[in-house]
């Protein structure tokens, strides 16, 4: 149960019921936040479900019955949706937008995020600086549901997010249109001070327990750190966000 451990339960409001009213959902376009299967669930209809998510790009989640049922809907027949609060972005898309509007790339990418407290709170941060887009993976981040987006502000609504299913692949993307990919990382070299943020940039915030992934810290140009004077383990990811990302506003002026 450990990916839900940040989740409140779904409002029903927000979810959609049953194999064939998600087969529709997925047919008519209907934006999706993700589908919860049961593990036990089969059929040609689940493999339908599970090909058309594939598709659209709509994480699915396997979970126990019990899981499902907590959500106090009848009928669910093994799959659930939960319909997307936050219009998801083309990365490709944002990107060309910026460029052709003669701006210098800024993006933020959250990499095992979980806390929606946290999340809302760096997009307010986000919008406040001028980031173009945030870049979330598919899996293993928080959802970006009503609650997310009331600790936001409503800053959600309004700025551009990515959402991807390989970080990896995103980092790759970024560095094939000429984006210097920063991580936060407490023992670098580097202050944030020191770093050249007036080119294009994308800056990597890892989570609250494991930090940024081995694999895409290693792809990653450069590691930076936020200077401190006291002798304390970490700041809170929210708050680091807002202060590299204020030290970019700073120095693209």
């Amino acid at each position: 149960m450990k990916p839900f451990r940040h989740q409140q339960r779904p409002k029903k409001n927000t979810l959609v019921t049953g194999r064939e009213a998600v087969k529709t959902a997925l047919h008519s376009g209907q934006a999706l936040d993700r589908i919860y299967l049961d593990t036990r669930a089969n059929g040609p209809d689940i493999n339908d479900i599970k090909k058309l998510a594939s598709q659209m790009g709509v994480p699915v989640n396997y979970v126990p019955t019990a899981k499902l049922d907590s959500f106090h809907i009848t009928g669910h027949e093994g799959c659930v949706a939960q319909i997307a609060k936050v219009q998801y972005q083309n990365l490709q898309d944002v990107i060309s937008w910026v460029t052709e509007n003669g701006e210098v790339p800024l993006l933020l990418i959250l990499d095992g995020i979980t806390d929606i407290r946290n999340i809302g709170g760096i997009a307010r941060t986000a919008y406040c600086t001028g980031v173009h887009a945030i870049i979330i993976p598919d899996k293993g981040v928080g959802a970006l549901n009503e609650d997310a987006i009331l600790t936001s502000a409503g800053a959600l609504e309004k700025i551009p997010v990515c959402r991807v299913n390989s970080l990896m692949k995103a980092v790759d993307e970024l560095h094939l249109n000429g984006i210097r990919v920063f991580a936060s990382e407490m023992t670098a070299e580097t202050n944030i001070n020191q770093a050249d943020f007036t080119l294009p940039t994308a800056i990597v915030m890892g989570g609250e327990e494991k930090g940024i992934y081995p694999a895409l810290m290693k792809i990653c140009d450069e590691k930076i750190r936020i200077p401190m004077k006291g002798d304390f383990e970490s700041l809170n990811v929210s708050v680091a966000t807002g202060m590299i990302l204020y030290e970019v506003m700073r120095q693209r002026g």
